[in-house]
């Protein structure tokens, strides 16, 4: 299996970056964004503002769920919002969304970064246990897949070529 370092994703988007980022910035809409994420509830401070925190649960279909708890290090409205997901075992890995104005919409990036590393072990589990046979294709897939989403939550009319 490939290991995690970092990836992202841009799209062009139809919409004021104000817009995107309060559905961004309000975790408890991810699942609306991401198949993998069933839940996320703050649970320290209550919003999007540094050192908040948020339990996300997550579920792929046929395998055990799990939960964590990031926490905000980037909440500038319209312009950025990162969390860093820690685990004892898991690393820790930071997911960021850049908001930049361009034309009449805004092009937003996403992205994450292994800052310390996952375990093997982990990673043997998420192979195993969670039937993740490539993580590095299952979150770009999913990064390309939250940016559509958001697109349609935000009620942007898509881009044609």
């Amino acid at each position: 299996m490939k290991p995690l370092t970092r990836d992202e994703v841009s799209r062009y988007i139809h919409a004021g970056a104000p817009a995107l980022y309060e559905v961004v910035a309000d975790v408890t809409r991810t699942p609306e964004l991401s198949d993998e994420i069933i839940s996320a509830d703050w649970v320290e401070g209550g919003g999007p503002v540094v050192g908040a925190r948020f339990r996300a649960r997550n579920k792929v279909p046929g395998r055990p769920g799990w939960s964590n708890l990031p926490e905000i290090i980037v909440a500038e409205p319209g312009r950025e919002f990162a969390f860093v997901r820690r685990e004892r075992f898991g690393g820790d890995i930071v997911w960021r969304y850049r908001f930049s104005p361009e034309g009449t919409g805004t092009r937003v990036t996403e992205s994450y970064e292994v800052t310390r590393p996952v375990s093997k072990g982990l990673m043997l589990a998420i192979r195993y246990i969670y039937g993740r046979k490539d993580r590095v294709a299952d979150l770009h897939t999913g990064m390309e897949q939250t940016l559509k989403r958001l697109e349609t939550a935000v009620g942007a009319i898509p881009r044609t070529a």
